[in-house]
């Protein structure tokens, strides 16, 4: 059943402000759903002409109506209820009580003032679950809109308006119903009634409600109007496209949602712009998911419509399905829930989470599949192309000992139905194949080409200011006044040479130009200062083979205005192993263009970390002002996302503008797979042991537990201790860039890794009974880096560095040497290697006068027996150095 509530008005209420009057609004409540009118300010009479629908199911139940006093400070204040019993309403003649005045009753019974108002409203039971805009008969809200209260002046006309809120044909049921429960039988109506509606109605649904609450029970805590009527729900009645363009028109801006930990299901790359195949995949018209229903033997497809969720921020919407039976599970019910995280026009993020409470143990989790669909790389035909990511976990809702198990089905599992689901989807779109598209860094590099000015246009754009203009003009006046203008004849302090002002007036308008003229003068030095060294780095090839490392700087957006012209003379610099590469200042831009190509020379190993900073060319007198930076991680990115990317830049003044550069970068190994066999090579010589080139699926293995790039390669590891508040045993990993450990003791996982460049000291602790008789390596990480590894860490010092303690090695001097040797080799520079040699030989050399030979400390090995300092007069070890 529907029960129709229209609050009409109040009047006669409580004053319950200082000035007399009351902030009111009206509550409404029928079981557990709860709904609230708009609030009328200041006023004892407010009127509100709001309608309102609630499911009946049984006849018990009640309608409470309070009117509170809205307070924005404290709770808001009770003003009076009223109670309707819903069997009162069906057993009232056509099922609709008159529209009256209802008195107002206080919060207990035991309160004294007993004048506490009216409230005027109509209520109608209806038997069908349609809602007012389901009436073939006509909607009230279409009468209330031609005439707000016209219809309420006279009972007659409220009868006539609510009439049309009933079905317009009565069945023979319900003239049954009215025949047999009376107004005499009330006890029995009540309980019968209540019973046979509840058998025919059981299964209809509610329509959506004007204005809702939470679920949580009525209070006098002050509770935010934020619900809309029904008419203004803006998933009601939209397409798939225009739903999609208003989340698009809500998105923030903010970061694209990481890749879920349970691993990557699909990654592949398709000739479909992204709009087309984000509605390729969700669209409610499409075919595919029809069709993968039928290849993996799915039943039972019920699609609910998309919608906003409660927040009105994400699309959401849910369906239910009956998968197939397997060799294991018997056939179950499963419901997904798919709901939009990001719709910025080029990048759609869908978060799918599936239960299927049916198996064993289905209700203490649920599977989270994680659809990312962005740009891809651009086509030789100029084409767009959509790069899908797939990646998913496991969210246990209960722990269980089971855990390990339910993870290994479901990997498998999932890995075998996305298999599936990629030959199915490269059937409908041609899938983008990135080999083909290895020239596309010749392609891309070719079509840049820096965009060239002449002197006389930057020029232009510099000079081109009011300063200028105004010094310019101030200049010529000046200049056109001394020559109409006849001499002064000497007075005051004046002598010949030596002209003053000679009042207040003059005094301030020299000043004036002579700051004007300083200000012109420091911008022509700075114009001409940076066009003299407006050298670039773009266009100098690298040197060396190895790992290539390539930057294309394409453009930067929303930089910082640091100028008093209100713009910014930006240049940037990239920092990596040492190296700089400066790009050429472009003045004065906000949104700089620059197409400039940056090479670094080749390594021995692959790059970590590239460092990007970006700075406001101040002049050759001032330092340059740091507009914003970042860091690139390439142990944290794919080089395909970094093919072309839209860096956001750190920093005060970055963040407060979101400036961000973009950028292309490329890597390639001009050895191949030689470079991991000399590097390895390299290392042997300074491990003095045989080091063994490892097994792709052991390369692979090591990848996939830190999810590292596939150009990472493993050189050793070892058993170990991780010591913390207690020793935890696992494997220590070595690569050429990081360091990581791992464990997984009783289906609980540790894992962690950091790189060799933030390594800022390696200590070796001798055996102690805390260390278990076991020597110790302790790694001291630089100051705020390593914070993502911070779990790992046994301390941190005052100066805030990370202190990472591993014990108990099998094999303590092979991982010493070896640990030592990486680090040296990646994170020290040549002077640093040199001085530590030294330090560490403790050979100091004598070289003769005679013949110039070297006398190492090595080839005469000696023990000291006596040492002694004595005083001697330098005096006399000059006449003793006279008479030998």
């Amino acid at each position: 059943m529907k029960l129709f509530v229209r609050v009409i008005e109040a009047r006669n209420l409580r004053g319950i402000d200082f000035n007399g009057l009351s902030d009111a609004y009206v509550k409404l409540k029928v079981g557990k759903q709860k709904f609230k009118t708009k609030v009328v300010k200041k006023s004892v009479n407010p009127s509100w002409g709001e309608d309102f629908s609630f499911r009946v199911e049984d006849l018990k139940e009640k309608l409470r109506i309070y009117v509170l006093n809205e307070d924005k400070y404290f709770n808001d204040d009770f003003v009076g209820k009223v109670k309707i019993p819903i069997w009162k309403i069906f057993d009232a003649e056509n099922k609709f009580l008159e529209t009256t005045w209802y008195s107002l009753q206080p919060k207990n019974k035991k309160s004294k003032n007993k004048d506490y108002g009216e409230i005027r409203v109509a209520i109608s039971l209806s038997l069908n679950n349609s809602s007012f805009e389901e009436s073939p008969s006509g909607s009230p809200n279409d009468a209330l809109n031609n005439d707000k209260y016209s219809d309420f002046t006279s009972d007659s006309s409220s009868v006539s308006l609510w009439s049309s809120v009933k079905s317009p044909s009565r069945t023979s049921s319900t003239k049954m119903e009215e025949e047999t429960f009376g107004k005499e039988e009330k006890p029995n109506s009540q309980s019968i009634a209540g019973r046979f509606v509840q058998i025919f109605q059981r299964s209809e649904t509610t329509s959506t409600p004007s204005r809702s609450l939470s679920e949580s029970d009525l209070s006098d805590r002050p509770e935010p109007d934020v619900s809309e009527n029904s008419s203004e729900n803006p998933s009601g009645g939209s397409t798939f496209g225009e739903l999609i363009s208003m989340m698009e028109s809500k998105d923030q801006g903010g970061d694209i949602p990481s890749n879920l930990p349970g691993g990557i299901l699909l990654d592949q790359s398709y000739a479909v712009a992204p709009p087309d195949l984000n509605s390729l995949l969700f669209s409610p018209d499409s075919n595919f998911p029809k069709t993968m229903a039928d290849l993996q033997g799915t039943t039972d497809l019920q699609y609910k419509p998309w919608k906003f969720d409660d927040s009105g921020e994400k699309l959401t919407r849910v369906f239910t399905y009956v998968n197939a039976a397997t060799k294991l599970i018997k056939s179950v019910k499963a419901t997904e829930e798919q709901t939009y995280l990001k719709v910025d026009g080029k990048v759609f993020v869908v978060l799918a989470s599936v239960s299927i409470p049916d198996v064993m143990y289905g209700s203490t989790f649920r599977t989270e599949i994680l659809y990312c669909i962005t740009p891809g790389p651009e086509l030789p035909s100029g084409e767009q192309s959509s790069r899908l990511v797939i990646s998913w976990r496991l969210n246990f809702i209960q722990s269980t000992m089971m855990k390990g198990m339910i993870e290994g089905g479901a990997r498998q599992g999932l890995k075998d139905s996305f298999k599936q689901y990629a030959e199915t989807l490269s059937q409908s779109v041609n899938v983008v194949d990135l080999k083909d598209l290895g020239s596309s860094k010749e392609q891309c590099l070719a079509s840049l080409q820096a965009e060239p000015q002449s002197i006389w246009r930057l020029a232009r754009q510099y000079f081109l200011n009011l300063t200028v203009l105004s010094t310019v003009v101030m200049g010529g006046y000046v200049l056109l006044h001394i020559f109409v203008a006849m001499p002064n004849k000497i007075q005051g302090l004046e002598f010949d040479g030596l002209d003053l002002p000679d009042s207040i007036g003059e005094f301030i308008v020299c000043g004036i130009l002579v700051l004007q003229l300083r200000r012109v003068f420091e911008i022509t030095v700075r114009f001409m200062h940076a066009k003299k060294q407006n050298g670039s780095d773009h266009g100098v090839k690298a040197q060396g083979d190895g790992w290539l490392l390539t930057v294309a700087l394409i453009e930067g957006s929303s930089l910082a205005a640091v100028d008093s012209s209100g713009f910014s003379d930006p240049f940037v610099v990239f920092i990596y192993n040492g190296k700089r590469r400066t790009s050429s200042k472009k003045f004065p831009k906000p949104n700089p263009q620059w197409n400039e190509i940056f090479e670094f020379d080749a390594m021995d190993e692959p790059p970590s970390m590239l460092e990007v900073e970006v700075y406001d060319f101040d002049g050759p007198f001032s330092e340059p002002t740091c507009l914003g930076n970042a860091e690139i991680n390439f142990l944290k990115s794919n080089m395909s996302d970094l093919a072309d990317i839209w860096i956001p830049l750190k920093g005060k003044l970055a963040q407060a503008c979101q400036a961000k550069l973009h950028i292309k970068i490329f890597l390639n190994n001009t050895r191949g797979s030689n470079v991991v066999k000399e590097y390895l090579a390299k290392m042997e010589k300074e491990v003095g042991k045989k080091i063994n080139l490892r097994s792709p699926q052991t390369n692979s293995a090591f990848q996939k537990i830190f999810g590292l790039p596939p150009e990472e390669f493993l050189i050793n590891d070892f058993t170990c201790h991780l010591r913390r508040k207690m020793p935890l045993q696992g494997r220590l990993f070595l690569s050429a860039r990081v360091i990581g450990f791992h464990t997984n003791m009783f289906g609980h996982v540790t894992k962690f890794f950091f790189l060799w460049e933030d390594v800022d000291d390696i200590q070796l602790l001798p055996p102690t009974l805390a260390s278990m008789c076991s020597p110790s390596i302790i790694f001291i990480l630089r100051k705020g880096k390593g914070m993502d590894a911070k779990h790992g860490a046994k301390t941190q010092d005052e100066d805030g560095r990370l202190k990472f303690h591993f014990q108990s090695f099998v094999s303590f001097n092979v991982a010493q040497r070896t640990i030592v040797a990486l680090w040296r080799a990646k994170s020290l520079s040549p002077e640093q290697k040199v001085q530590i040699v030294e330090e560490e030989s403790g050979v100091k050399s004598l070289r003769t006068q005679e013949s110039g030979s070297f006398l190492g400390l090595e080839d005469a090995s000696m023990s000291e027996i006596y040492s002694s300092v004595l005083p001697v007069l330098v005096s006399a070890l000059s006449w003793c150095a006279m008479h030998i």
